[in-house]
């Protein structure tokens, strides 16, 4: 009973939580950069954000990085700012950080407390610096996020640094304080993740949002730190598309589309659809290195992510029978007249024509981010690696030889080898952003509205 009453006060705190946050969308023409640690480096949340953009915003273009390094604290991105952050010429920056700077294996030590209020107090004086900084960049909007959290409930395995999400809650506050004092934008990730987990947890003891780290999440993590993003961004109730039609009157209602030649020949309902959107891919496979999970099993845990977010709707009055609903001459699926009258989700069939073009666009963005992901390795051997050694962004022979050098002691480093013979030519770098460039210019071809013929043939 008082576990279910604690899941109840958490919930209730995650849905006000989420509730009172205001971000405001994003618009055509805006550069953003999402700076962060591992979590942003080798996650895809922002990819999964700029992805809802380019299909339910196809003529608004935009621009997003990924900013994260692995291993980095507020005091890291301090020193990064200029050279990794601003130089983007962003207009939008968000921020998360306080998985690093919390700390991990202490928190099972003796004077855990202690050691937990000492990295808060550091990170926050670091944060300070980095305040100073963002509020002398008058001409951005900063948007803070709170991190999603280390699992330090699940009961898969018994390696648990124990309450180090406490004190990164404590982290949590003071950049929502910043935020309130600013008149900054806030999102927080990780009391609604904690929520969902407790909730789950309570059905099975080892499940996660989390990876198997319990710091990274995975994909379907990932997806639920876009939705809960886009959700604050107010995108939540709004409609890839709308139809509803009356097949005798042959007349539509219609929301971001448009329904043109509605013919009703003896039961035979045809008509053309254009909408000023495309339904959100959810992909079914594992991105990423060590993920497992795919974006699509958001669905598993948060189901009300395709009627808050994907909906793209089909009403239908005035038939009797069954009918088989068919796109571009693609069966669809075959439904019944209450079924049609009640609604169909379009977006739930991933054959549709509609869905498959919204696929291209997906599997364009994750090769992006591929290539994108080349350059954080590359930004972490800058920053970790070479700055502190005062070769930053130097690349010649002898910092060629320093990094030789520094490879045999470091493994972090030598996994780079490869990435850097390659990164530390300037062409190179160059032929990679021109790629990125590219697949983003492919993407938003691909992603324009398409007029689509719909027919609904009464099974007989």
């Amino acid at each position: 009973m008082m576990r279910k009453f604690l899941l109840a006060i958490v919930l209730c705190a995650c849905m006000s939580s989420v509730s009172a946050q205001q971000v405001a969308p994003f618009k055509a023409g805006d550069r953003v950069a999402f700076v962060g640690n591992s979590i942003t480096d080798g996650g895809h949340y922002h990819s999964y954000i700029w992805l809802y953009y380019m299909t339910r915003f196809p003529q608004e273009r935009m621009w997003m990085a990924n900013c994260g390094i692995g291993g980095d604290t507020a005091e890291n991105i301090l020193k990064r700012l200029d050279g990794d952050v601003f130089a983007k010429r962003p207009n939008v920056i968000t921020l998360t950080f306080g998985m690093n700077d919390s700390g991990y294996f202490e928190y099972n030590g003796d004077n855990a407390e202690a050691f937990g209020n000492k990295q808060v107090a550091k990170s926050r004086e670091n944060f300070l610096q980095i305040e100073k900084r963002l509020k002398g960049a008058a001409d951005i909007r900063k948007i803070m996020i709170g991190t999603s959290p280390y699992d330090q409930t699940s009961t898969f395995n018994d390696n648990i640094f124990k309450n180090k999400n406490n004190y990164m809650q404590k982290i949590i506050a003071f950049q929502d304080s910043a935020a309130r004092a600013n008149g900054w934008e806030m999102v927080d990730f990780n009391a609604p993740m904690v929520a969902v987990n407790a909730r789950e947890q309570a059905k099975d003891p080892k499940f996660t949002l989390i990876g198997n780290d319990r710091v990274h999440p995975d994909n379907d993590g990932h997806m639920y730190m876009a939705y809960l993003f886009l959700k604050a961004q107010g995108m939540g109730g709004k409609p890839v598309a709308s139809i509803g039609l009356d097949a005798k009157k042959k007349t539509a209602n219609q929301e971001n589309c448009k329904v043109e030649n509605v013919k009703n020949e003896k039961g035979l309902i045809t008509f053309d659809y254009t909408a000023e959107s495309l339904p959100y891919p959810l992909d079914t496979i594992a991105h990423g290195w060590g993920f497992k999970r795919p974006q699509a099993d958001i669905v598993k845990f948060c189901p009300e992510f395709m009627q808050e977010m994907n909906r793209e709707e089909l009403k239908v009055t005035g038939l009797k029978g069954q009918y088989r609903l068919l796109i571009d001459n693609v069966l669809i699926d075959t439904l019944s007249a209450q079924q049609l009258q009640e609604g169909a989700n379009l977006a739930c069939y991933r054959h549709a024509p509609q869905y498959q073009q919204a696929c291209k666009v997906m599997v364009l963005n994750e090769e992006r981010w591929e290539i994108e992901r080349r350059f954080r390795d590359y930004a972490w051997l800058q920053y970790n690696f070479f700055m502190p050694r005062g070769l930053l962004d130097v690349n010649d022979e002898h910092a060629a030889e320093v990094f030789r050098e520094g490879e045999k002691k470091d493994g972090w480093v030598a996994a780079r080898r490869e990435l850097y013979d390659k990164m530390i030519h300037k062409e190179v770098r160059e032929a990679y952003i021109a790629e990125m460039d590219l697949l983003v210019d492919r993407i938003y071809q691909l992603n324009q509205p398409k007029t689509r013929t719909v027919r609904l043939e009464p099974v007989r």
